[in-house]
């Protein structure tokens, strides 16, 4: 009878321990995957169909270089672009570099006429070279960039569009975590 009870309880115990592991290896994967999109956003403020998505190709780790995979889905983009404007809060510390700024559409990067970084403004004008007249889904790639401290910031994304009308269209904002 000793003997029944001790494996039973074995058991009990494995079964404890892989349910355990089980929870371990799913946090390690909630992580892992922690940085490729808004995910669920509480009392952001934003409305649900503003939120963008975006990916943090390095994790998103304050004070180091990362990538910023900036999604713009192509139902957003129903007039175009010939200039993107990317505003960030005043409590962003991170750092830019200019020269590795692209704008991608269907996997391709688009030639830029220019990219201004108006610091003072919190602002980044992506000005391109042939304006997107169809609604493609846009990705704005910021290479070689230095987080800021941890946090949570929010980048709007503005465009002008191809169109006649001079005048900047709101299209979402991004919701960047950084650890």
């Amino acid at each position: 009878m000793f003997y029944y009870q001790s494996r039973q309880i074995s058991r009990l115990r494995f079964l404890g321990m892989l349910a355990a592991a089980s929870c371990l290896l799913g946090g390690v994967q909630a992580i892992a995957t922690a940085q490729t999109n808004p995910g669920l956003t509480i009392f952001s403020g934003v409305e649900r169909e503003n939120i963008l998505s975006y990916h943090l190709d390095f994790g998103g780790s304050a004070g180091y270089r990362d990538r910023y995979r900036l999604r713009i889905p192509g139902k957003k983009m129903t007039q175009g672009a010939a200039k993107f404007f990317i505003a960030y809060p005043d409590y962003y510390n991170g750092k830019f570099d200019t020269d590795k700024i692209e704008v991608r559409v269907q996997g391709k990067s688009l030639p830029l006429r220019d990219v201004v970084w108006d610091q003072e403004s919190r602002i980044i004008e992506i000005d391109l070279e042939e304006p997107i007249t169809k609604s493609n889904k846009v990705e704005i790639v910021f290479s070689n960039v230095r987080n800021p401290r941890l946090g949570t910031y929010y980048f709007h994304a503005q465009v002008l569009p191809a169109g006649d009308l001079p005048v900047r269209q709101y299209l979402g904002t991004w919701i960047l975590s950084i650890n």
